[in-house]
């Protein structure tokens, strides 16, 4: 017999990848959990007794709710999607397992989370669960409205869009170390010139602020000025992995002030996602592992 205690026992088993699979399609926790929330209520006001291949209902469900709060996120004009930072993931750069960094920096990368915050939701969710979680076409098909070759395509556009914007090729992380040290020595010390020699010529930095101070800025020269008006801040930084890749976490008072992504190719920065939205840093830990999707 199905029962509520039934579904309830299924539904815990499959909460972390249904946790996985929303923070990829969303790059935020609070909208993730509100996804499998809302899930869960479906799932226990449903008999299911029909149910053969319970994981993919699961997914399906999960998958709809994500995609509905996508829709209703791109049709908020007012929200500055181009400078949007989505929810990090933060853990010690020094305990934080490498096997572990290099899986979580393929698959859900600050950099690669902002590159999918460009495409459309059917794009996104197509991406994310075939490329992600190897969900097949015929199953993604019903859930955007498409035939399963067109579902094929909408991946097809997404995956292109992130090769054509994220590094290619296994990452150097001592290299990366080093960058990261090099940078925050050239901050602390005021060193512009040493700031813009570490950045790549076409090298972007976003900021999300939570508000109207949010920004887009390009150029070495342009974000080294940035850079180095914190310096008087009376911050202290210390070097943090950001979604498996190299990140700095800066704090006043012991609490979280500001979140540094540092994407790095062939030995230059090439882009830094910053957020510094107190809202969001409210309930971030320097280990992060609470909130961290599996």
């Amino acid at each position: 017999m199905r029962d509520e205690e039934f579904w309830a026992a299924r539904f815990e088993e499959h909460r972390p990848r249904l946790r996985a699979m929303a923070y990829r399609m969303l790059g935020s926790f609070t909208e993730a959990d509100d996804a499998v929330q809302e899930t869960w209520l479906r799932i226990s006001r449903a008999s299911g007794d029909d149910v053969d291949n319970i994981g993919g209902w699961f997914t399906t469900i999960v998958s709809r709710q994500c995609l509905n709060i996508l829709r209703a996120r791109a049709n908020r004009r007012e929200e500055p999607l181009d400078a949007r930072v989505p929810d990090p993931v933060v853990e010690s750069g020094d305990t934080a397992d490498p096997a572990e960094q290099a899986v979580l920096a393929h698959s859900v990368g600050l950099a690669l989370l902002v590159v999918l915050d460009t495409l459309e939701p059917a794009e996104r969710l197509a991406f994310v669960l075939h490329d992600m979680f190897a969900v097949p076409f015929e199953e993604i098909a019903p859930m955007v409205d498409r035939t399963p070759a067109a579902a094929r395509k909408l991946a097809s556009r997404a995956r292109q869009r992130v090769q054509r914007s994220n590094p290619t090729g296994q990452p150097d992380r001592a290299r990366q170390r080093e960058i990261i040290d090099a940078w925050l020595t050239a901050a602390r010390g005021g060193d512009f010139a040493g700031l813009v020699t570490l950045l790549h010529p076409d090298a972007l930095l976003r900021v999300d602020t939570g508000g109207a101070g949010s920004k887009l800025v390009r150029g070495p020269a342009e974000i080294a000025e940035q850079a180095t008006m914190y310096r008087a801040a009376g911050l202290h930084a210390r070097f943090v992995m950001v979604n498996g890749d190299p990140g700095i976490l800066a704090t006043s008072n012991g609490r979280p002030t500001a979140v540094l992504a540092f994407t790095i190719s062939d030995g230059w920065i090439v882009e830094i996602d910053i957020l510094t939205d107190p809202r969001r840093l409210t309930n971030l830990t320097a280990q992060g592992r609470d909130r961290k999707p599996t």
